[in-house]
């Protein structure tokens, strides 16, 4: 039979445990990334390219390093002008940050294949958590001329004359 003492001894014992296993889960706790519409575009001459995507991060992160087989270097772009470059993108804590044209983006300078309409690249995005630990994410984006959303929103209309 429980007594009244027994009873505060164990309620004492549960929450210490669970005081314990709170701390123990906050140490651990690892960022979520989500990645939305990836994809890439060609530059018109077809030797460079730029990518394009948005990210939440549940935690907060900062993308550090960008890595692809189809560009030896991956630099990072602030928004503006071309050779705007930047060594991280910060990721505040669920906040949608999008790499859009003429924004933050990601650059493949020098493609070492060709890349056609429907191809698919794979870029890996290593992301550093506030703690300094990292995480690697993988990506598989789509080779187009502009991001499925805009393709949604507003359609090509087919060319047509009129006489």
């Amino acid at each position: 039979m429980l007594t009244p003492y027994r009873y505060v001894r164990i309620a004492g014992f549960v929450a210490l445990a669970a005081i314990a296993l709170a701390s123990s889960l906050d140490a651990q706790a690892v960022a979520v990334i989500t990645v939305y519409d990836p994809w890439v575009r060609v530059a018109s001459n077809g030797k460079s390219a730029e990518a394009f995507m948005e990210i939440m991060s549940s935690e907060g992160a900062t993308i550090v390093r960008v890595e692809t087989d189809v560009s030896a270097e991956v630099p990072m772009q602030r928004p503006g002008t071309k050779r705007a470059v930047t060594d991280s993108i910060a990721l505040p804590p669920r906040t949608n940050v999008k790499l859009a044209p003429n924004d933050y983006r990601l650059t493949l300078p020098k493609l070492n294949r060709p890349l056609k309409l429907g191809d698919r690249v794979a870029l890996n995005l290593i992301v550093e958590a506030p703690d300094g630990s990292r995480q690697t994410i993988p990506v598989n984006a789509e080779v187009r001329k502009r991001s499925a959303y805009d393709d949604h929103m507003h359609p090509l209309r087919p060319h047509t004359h009129t006489h």
